[in-house]
């Protein structure tokens, strides 16, 4: 190896070593040492052209680091995927059928829908350490009996409203392991998944019964102001659960996209949990009692609008009352196995509907379809249509009623229920304004989407919220509705006004909107008159939503 001194690199340099050394530097640094002041244009030069090497320019160093610059142009690094997007080998049956039969989603057969949104795998001591720690609060704050909910009989849903309420506050956190574990994170995403359908069910309900003569519209604004993205904080932290969301940061001094997203996420996972546990009725005490909220407030009032003048009467038990919160949460209790008794006491069977009752919801029912359609009866569509549809539908279903005339009062209301869930706005609504389906169409809407958010959450145990939230609204899209509807040819029994009857006949971009909303009535009919499992028999028996089909060539 040749020797090399600093002083003989200045003067004598080997070429051959590297390409990318020009004469320019070397003589800007070969300088007479008598010349005080340099030249200003000989220095410009040199600042122009390269740097000063920080190592002679035969030294290994330098040829490494070029070597090193040239292989990362022609050899660029491939980036890595990360390492839950690289594919694992599948699980032999043995093993996979022991990780399902161990997981706790199979361990209640009797409540499938609750069983499906426990968590994948069974809680570490990281999590019951925030249960001793937290729970407690959490109960107090909701107003709980503080007891353990898991000494109850394994019959009852309540059983696992420990395990359901502790998800319901694992909202996903940068900082914070335990609620990114996966059947932490899984599991809250699939109750507010839920959560959410379950408070527009419930406020449509309401409003529905305590406005009887306003339109929907009015009805989503109140709904909006009392639930939107942006009140929900200020609902959290009324009933004093700011602390167990938001633990390491004060909610006030939050920005609000750091603030709003998780007060959702647990609102909404929060009434999942209780809905699954406790029922509709627990819902509403929660929302007015524990929250506070108030429908009456200002803050909440839709905007002035024009108001159609309704000269038709209504239900009697609809006239000159708004029902409260209490009487929602005492009628809805007919219809779910466990209420609440009282404020502070334990959980019972309640008392379930006579056998003979004329509706599944009859208070909803009376509240959709007003009693002026009675006049109807026997008309051109009644006489014509309403059989065609009922085949279509396979109505009217079997009951056993002991009283014959239980049958045929219930097969008659069904009857005026489809005729009024096909009579379009533009027919009657500017001289009766409840005669039209918007109503109903409100109604089932809501009860569609539970329906399928339930059937989705049974069907994909594995699957996260955010996976159900997507399938959900491609399954549910507007215009698959309307198909659904038109592959049944009951498009044809619309009743549109005069006025209208060409335009809506040759025009599908205002046709489709209407088989849509005529789709979403038949659901809400279905719903308040046999109830929820017959929505599922519409939407997966008869219109087969799960099935999105092709049109025909």
């Amino acid at each position: 190896m040749e020797l090399c001194s600093p002083l003989h690199s200045l003067f004598s340099v080997d070429l051959s070593f590297s390409a990318a050394i020009s004469h320019l530097p070397l003589h800007s640094y070969v300088k007479s040492s008598q010349s005080r002041r340099p030249n200003p244009r000989r220095r410009a030069l040199a600042v122009a052209s390269t740097p000063p090497p920080e190592a002679p320019p035969n030294s290994p160093q330098r040829l490494l680091r070029e070597l090193a610059e040239r292989k990362k142009v022609a050899f660029p690094k491939k980036k890595v995927p990360p390492r839950r997007f690289i594919l694992k080998p599948p699980l032999d049956d043995a093993k996979l059928t022991q990780r399902f039969l161990n997981s706790p989603q199979l361990s209640l057969k009797s409540l499938p829908l609750l069983s499906s949104c426990l968590p994948s795998a069974r809680l570490n001591n990281a999590d019951q350490t925030w249960i001793d720690e937290y729970l407690l609060e959490a109960k107090q704050a909701l107003g709980y009996p503080l007891e353990p909910f898991d000494q109850l009989d394994d019959g009852n849903p309540a059983k696992q409203f420990d395990t359901l309420l502790y998800l319901a506050f694992q909202h996903p956190a940068p900082d914070c392991q335990r609620a990114n574990a996966k059947h932490v994170r899984n599991g809250h995403s699939r109750l507010s998944f839920l959560g959410q359908y379950v408070l527009e069910l419930a406020f449509a309900e309401y409003f529905l019964q305590r406005y009887p003569r306003e339109s929907p519209a009015p009805m989503r604004e109140r709904v909006f102001e009392l639930i939107g993205k942006r009140n929900l904080p200020k609902w959290i932290k009324a009933a004093s659960l700011h602390n167990l969301v938001f633990p390491y940061d004060e909610m006030d001094k939050m920005i609000r996209k750091d603030r709003e997203p998780p007060a959702k996420s647990v609102f909404w996972a929060l009434f999942g949990a209780i809905y699954l546990c406790f029922g509709m009725p627990e819902v509403y005490r929660v929302l007015f009692e524990a929250f506070g909220m108030d429908p009456e407030d200002e803050n909440c009032q839709p905007k002035l609008r024009r108001q159609l003048e309704d000269v038709d009467y209504v239900s009697v038990e609809f006239e000159n009352r708004q029902i409260t919160w209490q009487d929602m949460a005492a009628y809805k209790a007919f219809n779910c196995i466990y209420c609440r008794k009282s404020l502070i006491s334990h959980f019972v069977i309640s008392v379930q509907p006579p056998q003979d009752a004329l509706f599944a919801h009859p208070r909803l029912f009376r509240a959709c379809v007003p009693p002026g359609m009675h006049r109807f009866r026997g008309n051109i569509w009644d006489f014509d249509s309403s059989r065609k549809v009922m085949e279509a539908l396979r109505y009217p279903l079997p009951m056993n009623d002991r009283i014959p005339e239980i049958t045929e009062a219930r097969n008659i209301e069904l009857g005026l229920g489809l005729q009024l869930a096909f009579l379009h706005p533009s027919k009657y609504k500017f001289e009766h304004p409840r005669f039209c389906f918007e109503r109903l169409e409100y109604v089932g809407q809501k009860i569609q989407d539970l329906v399928m958010a339930e059937r989705l959450l049974m069907k994909h145990l594995d699957a996260p919220g955010r996976w159900l939230q997507e399938k959900h609204r491609r399954t549910l899209m507007n215009k698959f509705c309307g198909r659904y509807l038109r592959d049944k040819n009951l498009h044809h029994f619309i009743i549109y006004g005069e006025s209208v009857q060409d335009r809506f006949e040759y025009n599908r971009r205002l046709r489709n909107p209407a088989t849509t909303a005529v789709q979403q009535a038949i659901h809400g009919l279905a719903y308040t008159v046999y109830g929820k499992p017959d929505v599922r028999r519409l939407m997966f028996q008869v219109f087969d939503f799960e099935q999105i089909q092709p049109k025909a060539v």
